[in-house]
């Protein structure tokens, strides 16, 4: 794409980290129609992206120079530290959007140091991958500096559906985390469950269509439920009780150990049932459990 053909409405933006992730995003944002400077350790990876009209940046500080808005799709958060450390004073005045994996209190400490640089700090978990960028069903989170993401929403809604949720700049990696728990939780079970009737010899593929359809029709009850239960403080249920399901679960844990399949869950869950039931919450719903997953 030559740059003559970009909108004059188009705002330039920078793209460091071409991995899979940011490779898709510097490919949605030259879609758009936005002006875009690419950056890679590697400076192989800048290719395919210069063939879409991408604009490779010879050393990070150009890639800098180059947009007022900067995003990071790095490995890590100390691979960002590592790279614009010694950029503060080039990074001064512009925008840092980074989407890179991390902790909350790492985007804190990365928004403690942009401010102390003069530099708009903006965290972003992203909830989609690489082939879903610029499609529907991806969003990414956002919080930390809320004037700059006003002023930037617009490019960055090239990327995917922007969800703002909060000035703490460690709240995007908090919901981000947080919603891959319930991601990476409901993968082991599927793991668990397709191990178990594989013990059998039951063929993968002729109990997906069953797994699917629980799952999903119990995510439905469970997840608005359960959400309901803990912002009202009202756990009672009429579904399964906690003192029932103490009383199914060791049938689960002995036909794992039965059927020589590992158990990651049940063993787990065991004594968090047996504290609820213990403290009086014998007749409560699973949401109960929520609050005894708190640390004092």
């Amino acid at each position: 794409m030559p740059a003559t053909d970009f909108s004059p409405a188009a705002h330039p933006v920078s793209v460091f980290g071409l991995g899979m992730m940011g490779s898709a995003l510097a490919a949605a944002l030259l879609k758009a129609g936005h002006p875009t400077t690419v950056w890679n350790r590697t400076v192989a990876k800048t290719g395919p992206l210069v063939a879409q009209g991408a604009t490779p940046a010879e050393t990070p500080a150009a890639g800098v120079a180059a947009s007022p808005l900067v995003i990071a799709c790095l490995t890590t958060n100390d691979n960002v530290r590592e790279l614009f450390a010694p950029l503060a004073a080039e990074l001064r005045g512009r925008t840092l959007v980074n989407l890179t994996n991390g902790t909350p209190s790492q985007a804190r400490e990365l928004a403690a140091w942009a401010q102390e640089h003069g530099i708009a700090y903006i965290d972003g978990g992203i909830m989609a991958v690489p082939q879903m960028i610029a499609g529907p069903g991806a969003y990414i989170l956002y919080s930390g500096d809320e004037a700059a993401y006003a002023t930037h929403r617009e490019t960055l809604a090239a990327l995917a559906d922007t969800k703002w949720v909060g000035t703490d700049a460690g709240l995007a990696a908090l919901w981000d985390l947080a919603l891959l728990t319930g991601m990476y939780g409901m993968g082991i079970g599927v793991a668990q469950a397709y191990a178990l009737i594989g013990s059998a010899g039951v063929p993968a593929k002729d109990f997906a269509p069953l797994l699917t359809d629980w799952v999903i029709a119990m995510t439905q009850g469970i997840v608005p439920g359960t959400a309901e239960a803990i912002d009202s403080g009202q756990h009672l249920t009429d579904v399964s009780s906690l003192e029932v399901n103490q009383a199914a679960v060791p049938n689960l844990a002995t036909t794992f150990a039965e059927h020589g399949v590992r158990d990651l869950l049940f063993g787990a869950m065991q004594p968090l049932l047996d504290r609820a039931v213990a403290e009086g919450y014998g007749a409560d719903g699973l949401s109960r459990l929520v609050d005894l997953l708190k640390t004092p």
